[in-house]
């Protein structure tokens, strides 16, 4: 896993979005594999959370045929969480402050989660070819 690249993806979102806090990539199932995080969050603790929430909001855009879910924020008296889908496999958790410029996050993401999705993907080929 090129955990330089996903760290990369991360801080250069920080830097194209003030006010993310923390960031962190995690498989769809709650594994953590990345996180940039502070002290005081729990990151697989968080990776476990936003697989479960990202995984009820797939079910409800499914069961109300709204499509292929891409993502879903909950807004808190102090910030903001957005969660993001990686294709099928993946998840992409953003935390920001109340200063966040949310759609300005959603803008940013789009390409940083192609380039996310395509280096948890070249793990998977090189995994399937026993590299």
């Amino acid at each position: 896993m090129d955990h330089k690249a996903l760290a990369q993806e991360m801080r250069g979102l920080r830097e194209q979005v003030t006010g993310i806090t923390d960031t962190a990539v995690a498989a769809a199932d709650g594994l953590l594999i990345a996180a940039d995080t502070a002290d005081s969050i729990d990151p697989e603790g968080l990776a476990a959370l936003a697989a479960a929430g990202l995984g009820l909001a797939r079910r409800t855009a499914e069961a109300t045929d709204r499509g292929a879910l891409h993502r879903t924020v909950t807004y808190g008296s102090h910030g903001c969480a957005a969660f993001y889908a990686v294709g099928d496999t993946a998840l992409m958790v953003v935390l920001g402050d109340e200063g966040m410029d949310v759609d300005r996050l959603h803008t940013a993401t789009q390409p940083a989660l192609s380039r996310i999705g395509s280096i948890l993907t070249a793990q998977d080929t090189k995994a399937s070819e026993g590299v």
